[in-house]
């Protein structure tokens, strides 16, 4: 298991070397981005519009902050969200990426897996972490969407030492998808 630094925007060869259990620390920019903002990206994708934030060579984190509004935006929560309610959203997403990070709770399918293939990771943030995750977190650098409401509103923070763990890397090789394999050869086992 490796100890990697990346900074965003990053170079996509940066993210392909990452591999399953590389624990990784990002600093710079994140984009939030939950079920909302997901059906917004598509929107506008399907209407031609340029989005007003770049998906590319970037961190698109599952969250759904909890803000406050004094003297400009503060973060008191910013735990992760459940990735696996995106996973049909992200697959139309990573078609029109050319890399991408994916930060989140929980793991995705193996459908998002496969269109990760030379184009992305996913990295796995430790749920109920809210307040841990909130320490990583620099500054408020922008807020798009807010119609969608704070926590589904498309947030940009700037981030130092913010952790994670590869839980599936650029060939589709899945931490999720392996545990699950583990657990079922061991139930089966003392089923019988």
């Amino acid at each position: 298991m490796s100890d990697i630094k990346i900074r965003t925007p990053f170079e996509k060869r940066d993210i392909l070397v990452l591999r399953v259990g590389d624990a990784v620390s990002i600093t710079g920019e994140i984009i939030t981005a939950r079920d909302k903002a997901h059906q917004r990206i598509l929107k506008y994708i399907e209407e031609g519009r340029e989005l007003p934030f770049d998906l590319n060579n970037s961190i698109m984190y599952h969250c759904g902050p909890l803000m406050r509004k004094k003297n400009g935006w503060e973060v008191i929560s910013a735990g992760p969200t459940t990735s696996a309610r995106m996973n049909e959203s992200t697959v139309k997403i990573l078609r029109i990426v050319d890399s991408i990070a994916i930060a989140g709770k929980g793991g995705m399918n193996l459908e998002v897996a496969e269109n990760l293939k030379g184009k992305g990771v996913y990295l796995a943030v430790t749920g109920g972490t809210g307040a841990l995750s909130t320490r990583s977190v620099k500054k408020v650098k922008a807020c798009f969407w807010e119609d969608l409401g704070m926590v589904e509103a498309v947030w940009i923070f700037e981030v130092e030492d913010f952790p994670c763990i590869v839980g599936i890397d650029s060939r589709g090789e899945s931490l999720y998808d392996s545990v699950e394999k583990k657990a079922e050869l061991n139930f089966n086992k003392i089923k019988y």
